[in-house]
């Protein structure tokens, strides 16, 4: 049976607007196993299904969603049970660890480097020394150099995972483990807790360079939804994989779904 995996911002929301049709799109795919998978690891789980719901989408559980935050904590869990970490970004990064590791910035096993507030001189003093002193392993959540956020209806752009990483990759000459997409990790954790195989997955996202790169490269089939940074008629980049499908709107994916045979006209 088909899986889906579904980047939330730029497809199903830009801020606190819900984009035209992604209610509709949850509800018809909601037979279907499903998860939502993000780059970003500032909220927790709980609390972007908690954002998804008061939005208006299905009931969403914490289990349904998949962060970069929880990926990485999960790697490294495996990687070192009971390790011990330094980390800089928002709050949903440090709740992903605390469940499994333990703060430690005089002993740390691993740097790991997320998005939101949190860097500072200080701070880049603390991750570097950790790094060329203790032998701590630098991690990355995300390669993201730039996201999207919204203010009071505002565009911005913010820092993501791979610009606030960069000063401490430069300082040490080290190179970042990075989970996120494009990475393989995360989409083969999201594989793992849905128990599909990429031939049967689908990943919708609205940018190619992660979200249909990443997707396409462990086998899954990929649609790009030009409803985020990536915009309708946007020349596709050169030297990427084209996504199976290229949609203006999650509508006009459903009618393609549809016709294809994936979605029938009630949704199963």
């Amino acid at each position: 049976m088909t899986t889906f995996l579904i980047d939330m911002d730029g497809i199903l929301y830009h801020g606190e607007h819900v984009l035209p049709g992604a209610r509709e799109f949850i509800a018809r795919i909601s037979p279907f196993r499903h998860l939502f998978v993000t780059n970003n690891p500032v909220l927790s789980p709980g609390a972007i299904a908690e954002r998804l719901s008061g939005m208006g989408f299905n009931p969403s559980f914490p289990e349904q969603i998949l962060t970069s935050a929880d990926a990485t904590a999960l790697w490294l869990s495996r990687r070192m049970p009971d390790f011990r970490y330094y980390a800089i970004g928002g709050k949903g990064l440090h709740e992903a660890l605390e469940k499994a590791g333990k703060p430690d910035a005089l002993e740390a096993d691993f740097v790991v480097i997320g998005e939101g507030p949190g860097l500072d001189y200080d701070a880049l003093i603390t991750g570097i020394n950790l790094v060329l002193s203790k032998g701590a392993q630098l991690i990355s959540t995300n390669p993201d150099v730039n996201v999207d956020s919204w203010n009071n209806g505002t565009h911005l752009v913010l820092p993501g995972g791979g610009a606030l990483v960069a000063p401490f990759e430069l300082a040490t000459a080290k190179k970042a483990v990075t989970i996120g997409k494009p990475e393989p990790l995360l989409f083969e954790m999201a594989l793992e807790r849905l128990n599909a195989s990429p031939e049967d997955c689908i990943m919708i996202g609205d940018r190619p360079d992660t979200d249909i790169v990443g997707a396409a490269a462990v086998g899954m089939r990929t649609a790009l939804v030009r409803t985020g940074r990536f915009r309708p008629g946007t020349r596709w980049p050169a030297g990427l994989k084209q996504p199976d499908w290229d949609e203006d709107s999650l509508s006009d994916l459903a009618m393609t779904l549809q016709e294809a045979g994936i979605l029938d006209s009630h949704g199963q």
